[in-house]
C-alpha cells in the first residue's frame, strides 16, 4: 500500500496529468493508500490473546466474548480474511476495524490476514472446541 501511494504521488507531480481534476484525485487517492498503509502498520503492531473468557487484542480492546460465540466458519467458501476465520455471535456488536488482524460487522467477527495459516486453524479450532465443551456443560 505504501509503495501504491508513493507511486500515485509521484505521478501526480512528476508527470501530471493535463487536468487538474484527474491531478488531484490521484493526490486523494495517493493520500488515502498511504494514510491506509499507516493504519495497517499500527493494527499489525498489536496481536490477539485468547482467554478463558474472551478473545482480545493485546491494546486491551475486546474482539468478542467465548459465551458470545454461535458458531466457528474456516470454510473455503466462508467470506472470510486470509489464513482466517469468522465467528458468528448471537447478538450484533459495534463496528470495529484492525486493518490485516481482525473485523468485527454486527454479528460477524473476521480473524486473519497477516496471521499465519497454522496460527488461525490452530485458534479456530480452540475456540471451537471451547465452545463446544461450553455448550455440553
Amino acid at each position: 500500500m505504501a509503495t501504491l501511494g508513493v507511486l500515485l504521488e509521484l505521478l501526480a507531480f512528476l508527470r501530471p496529468p493535463e487536468s487538474a481534476g484527474l491531478q488531484i484525485m490521484l493526490v486523494i487517492f495517493g493520500v488515502i493508500a498511504l494514510a491506509g498503509c499507516v493504519r495497517m502498520f499500527r493494527a499489525t503492531g498489536h496481536g490477539l490473546v485468547l482467554t478463558d473468557e474472551a478473545l482480545m487484542d493485546t491494546d486491551g480492546t475486546l474482539v468478542a466474548r467465548l459465551d458470545q460465540i454461535e458458531s466457528v466458519e474456516r470454510g473455503i467458501f466462508a467470506f472470510k480474511p486470509s489464513n482466517g476465520f469468522v465467528l458468528r455471535l448471537n447478538s450484533a456488536q459495534p463496528r470495529v476495524w484492525a486493518p490485516g488482524l481482525w473485523w468485527r460487522l454486527g454479528r460477524r467477527v473476521g480473524v486473519g490476514g497477516v496471521i499465519s495459516g497454522s496460527e488461525g486453524r490452530a485458534m479456530a479450532d480452540i475456540i471451537a472446541a471451547r465452545r463446544g465443551a461450553a455448550g455440553a456443560s
